[in-house]
């Protein structure tokens, strides 16, 4: 047993340790290369798909603990799509958040969503961190947690909170029965340690990189590990690292909430599609009606009120989901027609083997990398309060990270940020974003000295880049390209603004825009168009995002 892993204590136990991760003026950079075990250079084969033919894999074995390189390894799950300009850019490392998100897809979205110009300069590597997809060991702490129907999220009652608790209480066993050896291990410290493995694996002096949502935090957190390896540094949607990780969810819950009500005046302004009133406050009421409904019948045997509410929480990420959400809300209203509904759970909501893997990465990394209250009174105050101002998914949310109130692992102590080392970083963030809301995008702006700041104003969704805004594509590509940033006016905020997007259309109004446009989407792909802009870029990103709360 190596001395992290005999941290492991006892599930349920109410004691809150911290290790500190990184003392505040220290760097990695110029600690020397770990000497045993080096890291082996990776073997591309070929893995193509459809959508992306070039796609190249790998496996890279890097070790557990990077303090004893000589232990136990484990398998890391690499993608790439390899440059082919005549003179290479080097790697270009993307990751989509999560934590527990899969990343070895979004290598050849990236490739493909680029300019092909800048795309070229490229190896757009993606991989899937410790503990994710096909990375090995991949958990799965307790397969079935979320199958339908769960308890109700809001514990009106001592016996709905004490099942709730029960449930939380179970996954963290879980998990520290099937990993005590491995969970010392899954946290985000780590996981940068890994990414700089891969830059030594293919040969790299410096990487660049382009992470969305906690993406954002880990890219700060390799950069202050290691700030003269990073050569140009994207971060998309920014998680406050002021707040890690209680702080953050619960200022996460309001701005969930503000986007609900967003979609409920969307629905009110497509009455005539929707039929469900033209007041977004009546909108809403009937929202919380149907809720209500749901607690006594579950549409289906299998949609409750917790799971509407995983229903309709992907439609605060990405708006390009409100037409379907609202149709199936419509039905179930002026139709009492539940089908909608139950498809709608299956799509957005449900959770299959890979949701559980990457539930079971996100606890790990959240509930290890820094504190969490370990009285769970202090959880239902802090609760109450926030739902009493934002009831739409708070209680969901304070049950999806309850398990680490009983976490078998001690906690780290998060590493502080803030780099005046690091290459210029450019920052993309919009204002009205509920997963991660804008004034992490300000903060992170504030603590890396020389970032640059591009906002999309009044945008609400989650991940702006390679989205479909020209503005902000335009800012990205110039910079992955030349390494060019914009430069605002002195005591601006911002460096530049970007109008945000359209709002969606009704889903009978947007089939009959994509009819019309067929013809033109066969010329534009015979005329060599990436296939990421033909196709819906947001949808096609949000797949790959998730919906694990941080994205």
């Amino acid at each position: 047993m190596t001395p992290r892993a005999g941290m492991l204590i006892a599930a349920g136990a109410l004691v809150a340790g911290t290790v500190t991760v990184l003392p505040a003026t220290a760097t990695a950079a110029s600690e020397p290369e770990p000497s045993a075990r080096p890291i082996a250079p990776v073997t591309w084969t070929d893995c193509p798909t459809k959508a992306y033919p070039r796609l190249q894999c790998a496996t890279l074995r890097v070790p557990l603990d990077h303090d004893d390189p000589a232990g136990r390894s484990i398998a890391l799950a690499l993608t790439r799509v390899p440059h082919t300009a005549r003179v290479s850019q080097g790697p270009l490392l993307v990751n989509p958040g999560g934590p527990g998100g899969s990343g070895r897809t979004l290598a050849g979205f990236v490739a493909a969503a680029l300019p092909p110009k800048v795309a070229a300069g490229y190896d757009v590597i993606g991989f899937d961190p410790r503990g994710v997809g096909r990375s090995e060991p991949a958990l799965n702490c307790r397969p079935g947690h979320f199958d339908p129907v769960r308890p109700d999220s809001v514990p009106g009652g001592a016996d709905v909170e004490r099942a709730g608790l029960d449930r939380a209480q179970a996954f963290a066993k879980a998990c520290g029965d099937k990993y005590a050896d491995v969970l010392p291990y899954i946290d985000t410290v780590s996981t940068a340690r890994d990414m700089d493995a891969i830059r030594k694996a293919v040969g790299a002096p410096r990487l660049s990189y382009l992470g969305y949502s906690y993406g954002t935090y880990l890219g700060a957190v390799y950069a202050r590990l290691y700030p003269e390896r990073v050569r140009r540094m994207a971060l998309d949607s920014v998680v406050n690292p002021q707040g890690v990780w209680y702080e953050d969810n619960l200022a996460q819950d309001q701005a969930f909430d503000t986007r609900h009500k967003d979609f409920s005046a969307w629905v009110a302004r497509n009455d005539a599609s929707y039929r469900l009133g033209t007041d977004p406050a009546a909108v809403e009421a009937a929202w919380y009606r149907m809720r209500e409904e749901l607690t006594v019948t579950p549409a289906g045997g299998k949609v409750g009120p917790g799971e509407l509410e995983d229903t309709f929480l992907p439609g605060g990420y990405y708006d390009g989901y409100w037409p379907k959400l609202a149709a199936a809300f419509s039905a179930y209203v002026n139709e009492h027609d539940s089908g909608p509904l139950v498809r709608a759970y299956e799509e957005y909501g449900a959770v299959d083997a890979a949701a559980e893997n990457g539930y079971s990465v996100y606890t790990s990394v959240q509930c290890r990398d820094a504190s969490w209250p370990r009285d769970w009174s202090v959880w239902r105050k802090d609760n109450w309060e926030t739902h009493a101002k934002a009831p739409f998914s708070t209680w969901n949310n304070a049950w999806y990270n309850a398990p680490c109130a009983f976490w078998p692992v001690e906690s780290l102590t998060p590493p502080d940020v803030s780099n005046d080392q690091v290459a210029p970083v450019l920052i993309l963030q919009a204002t009205d974003d509920a997963a991660t809301p804008y004034e992490g995008g300000v903060e992170l702006h504030r603590l890396l000295r020389g970032s640059r700041l591009v906002v999309e104003e009044g945008g609400g969704n989650h991940g702006v880049s390679l989205m479909g805004n020209t503005c902000v594509d335009a800012h990205l590509a110039a910079y992955l390209g030349t390494g060019k940033l914009p430069r605002g006016a002195a005591g601006a905020e911002a460096d530049a603004v970007c109008e945000t997007t359209p709002e969606p259309v009704p889903a009978k109004a947007e089939k009959e825009a994509k009819n019309e446009k067929a013809g033109k989407g066969t010329e534009e792909r015979a005329a060599g168009t990436p296939v990421a802009a033909v196709s819906d870029p947001g949808t096609t990103l949000h797949g790959m995002l998730g919906h694990v709360r941080h994205g």
